[in-house]
């Protein structure tokens, strides 16, 4: 079947199209069965024109990461308000979280599923995304240790397990909640705020869960 023709676009509406097309085609097929026609194909362009522009399967499945990870991370930082209490901040950035990777299950595919099981330089692209977000996270629990604590903090690399930690449960959520019908943003982040920052909670207030002799 060949390609929809579609009036003359600028180019950079054009590739947001072939992008759309790609997130869409390789979050539901995933990356090695996913055909340059079939792309070219659901943008209405023909396949020359994606070459044209986006050079190569590797090089369109790349731009399609980068894509996806900035529009995750902008809409996390656009969720949480600075200068509020460091579990009001991670609430409203879980909120933000969990609500797009729901409004974009194709793109949360690619970046959680398809980047990260194809090898370099996929798995790097996603890798600096999840930094970003661990980054973030990092600072919220350092925050709420200095606000509990004061003096002593907690150590450095606890607080960066934490972290790790925290936005590992919530990538498992998110997949989850993607494949639960009526689960919603709200309830995934109630939810991980009940196992993780309930728990966080007892830490910071001196009463660490302590491994048996």
């Amino acid at each position: 079947m060949g390609a929809v023709k579609t009036k003359r676009m600028p180019r950079a509406v054009r590739e947001q199209q072939m992008l759309d097309a790609a997130v869409r085609i390789f979050g539901q097929r995933g990356y090695m069965a996913a055909s340059m026609d079939e792309i070219a194909e659901l943008a209405g362009v023909s396949k020359p024109l994606v070459y044209l522009y986006l050079n190569s399967k590797e090089d369109l499945f790349t731009a399609c990461i980068r894509r996806e990870a900035a529009a995750l991370t902008a809409a996390v930082g656009a969720g949480v308000r600075p200068g509020l209490p460091a579990d009001r901040q991670l609430w409203d950035g879980l909120q933000a979280f969990f609500a797009h990777t729901a409004e974009h299950p194709d793109g949360w595919s690619v970046l959680h599923l398809q980047a990260r099981t194809h090898g370099e330089p996929f798995a790097a692209e996603a890798a600096a995304m999840r930094a970003e977000i661990v980054a973030f996270v990092t600072r919220l629990v350092a925050v709420a240790a200095r606000e509990a604590h004061r003096d002593p903090d907690l150590p450095e690399h606890e607080v960066a397990g934490l972290a790790e930690a925290l936005v590992g449960a919530a990538e498992s959520l998110a997949a989850w909640a993607n494949a639960t019908p009526g689960a919603t943003a709200r309830q995934a982040a109630t939810t991980l705020m009940n196992f993780a920052w309930a728990g966080l909670g007892n830490l910071m207030r001196g009463r660490p869960w302590t491994p048996p002799a």
